[in-house]
């Protein structure tokens, strides 16, 4: 396995901001009511119960405060309202349930005398500011952006709800033990995409390095009160705070070994003895997009729905046809998700559906990690 230089892997992700900014917590604040007198609906990373997920605030306080423990099959988060803002990573209910959703109600059928209506469901949209999203995370909104907005068929919902959205994003200080993004060249430092970049310098006291992106991030900025002008010697320090939760990743998934995952090898089946097919790891995946679609309709067979739901290539009936299914044995299936995430997935959508957040290592009830699993096949004969 190649060993990753993180300071070329922020080389290669740098930005030049249009305006730079310091601001102290209260302005931190600030900025998110800037947002909601735009009238954005604010998501943020909020902690519910014993995990941080992502839910609509209206106030810096509700943002988690804490601090998670995410290895191989185990998380633990501890809220604290004393720790820092931005403390926690990755979220374990992740950001692109906002505009993919879980269920969506495509059509709805009505019967009557004089025949059947069809109408379709199309929700108005709200506008979503994203407050606090890691770099990872945005970079597979990006990879999202290209599957579901892009190409000949978009998906109209899910391009509608990404246009008019405004992402204030957080770049990472420290690292979960699950991380790997500085190897998938996606963090630990947000770039394109995101319109305001926010670093933590170390403390609430300290304050936070703010950087626009953009004329809209630009224009937020300008509405915060109490911000103050960053010197040069805060940017170098926020720079070198990335560079160390970069430098402090202990897994790493080398591109070439991930693009040469072959089709036929006894370590699947290694892989399969430990798999439960759980569909845990596709859940939390910021990139997984399949879903299935099924009918309803009432007793009275007067109205019906048509619901699109989230969907795994790990469940059986996945790959059901006529004569029955396509990939009935475990190795079969993770051998699918595995090999389209890091392989075929360039032959679709010219990048890799990988995003190193680590999610599928962190919530793997039997805690397998690709990131050793990769190599493996490279080091074992088949």
């Amino acid at each position: 396995m190649t060993e990753m230089d993180p300071s070329s892997e922020l080389r290669d992700a740098s930005f030049e901001p249009r305006a730079v900014a310091v601001l102290d917590i209260t302005a931190l604040g600030d900025l998110l009511d800037v947002l909601e007198r735009d009238g954005r609906t604010v998501v943020a990373p909020v902690a519910s119960g014993a995990v941080v997920t992502t839910d609509v605030v209206t106030s810096l306080a509700e943002v988690a405060r804490g601090h998670d423990e995410q290895t191989p099959g185990r998380y633990r988060f501890t809220a604290d309202g004393d720790a820092e803002v931005f403390g926690p990573t990755v979220p374990a209910r992740g950001w692109k349930r906002w505009f993919h959703r879980e269920s969506t109600v495509l059509i709805r059928g009505h019967r009557d005398d004089d025949g059947m209506r069809i109408e379709s469901v199309d929700p108005e949209p709200e506008p979503l500011a994203l407050f606090g999203i890691r770099a990872c995370d945005l970079a597979g909104l990006a990879i999202l952006d290209g599957v579901l907005a892009g190409g000949r068929y978009p998906d109209g919902s899910y391009a509608t709800a990404r246009a008019d959205t405004i992402v204030v994003a957080a770049a990472c200080t420290s690292a979960a033990a699950t991380c790997f993004c500085a190897s998938t060249r996606t963090g630990p430092r947000p770039g394109p995409g995101a319109d305001v970049v926010l670093t933590p310098l170390g403390s609430d006291d300290a304050g936070f390095l703010a950087e626009a992106l953009t004329e809209t991030g630009e224009r937020l900025l300008d509405s915060v009160a109490g911000r103050h002008r960053a010197t040069g010697a805060t940017i170098r320090a926020a720079s070198e705070l990335v560079l160390g939760a970069a430098a402090a990743q202990v897994r790493h998934l080398d591109p070439d070994d991930a693009r040469r995952l072959p089709d036929q090898h006894p370590r699947w089946d290694d892989i399969a003895s430990r798999c439960l097919t759980c569909g845990n790891c596709t859940l939390v995946c910021p990139t997984c997009f399949c879903t299935s679609v099924h009918d309803s309709s009432d007793l009275a067979g007067t109205t019906f729905e048509r619901h699109r739901e989230w969907a795994s290539c790990f469940t059986l009936d996945f790959s059901e046809v006529h004569g029955g299914q396509v990939r009935s044995s475990t190795a079969a299936r993770y051998r699918q998700w595995l090999l389209h995430k890091l392989v075929t997935w360039h032959d679709q959508f010219d990048s890799s559906g990988c995003v190193g957040c680590g999610r599928c290592i962190t919530w793997c009830p039997t805690g397998i990690d690709l990131t050793v699993e990769v190599p493996m096949f490279a080091e074992v004969t088949p």
